[in-house]
């Protein structure tokens, strides 16, 4: 079975960064897609960014476009996501996830996803 474990969640001044880990282990012989998703408490999830691998394609929700960088670093099965110039809205409890199967297009729809990490929360002040 696919696990995933996040960290580098903490607390930052608004304007600050933060880069975020998750480690992908697993039988698993594909994973079309790999993503950053967040929730706040309260709020609804949301995709913040994805990775269609078969492309190389990615994708970043419109909120933090320009501000955050995902990538994957494929020999040490690692995903990432750098977050800067941070902004208290962008508090959230954030879990990596992995797809099986996925549809470029949909990459950042929660729906696509098979599994799902712990979450590492993000906190940042004003």
């Amino acid at each position: 079975q696919v696990r995933l474990v996040e960290s580098g969640g903490g607390s930052v001044q608004a304007g600050g960064s933060l880069r975020l880990s998750c480690v992908l282990a697993g039988t698993s012989s594909r994973n079309d897609c790999v993503a950053w998703f967040r929730q706040a408490p309260g709020k609804e999830r949301e995709g913040v960014a994805a990775i269609y691998t078969v492309g190389n394609n990615l994708y970043y929700g419109d909120y933090v476009e320009g501000r955050f960088t995902i990538s994957q670093d494929n020999a040490k099965n690692t995903i990432y996501l750098q977050m800067n110039s941070l902004k208290p809205e962008d508090t959230a409890m954030y879990y990596c996830a992995a797809a099986t199967f996925c549809i470029a297009v949909q990459a950042l729809d929660d729906a696509e996803y098979d599994y799902w990490g712990q979450g590492t929360q993000v906190t940042v002040s004003s």
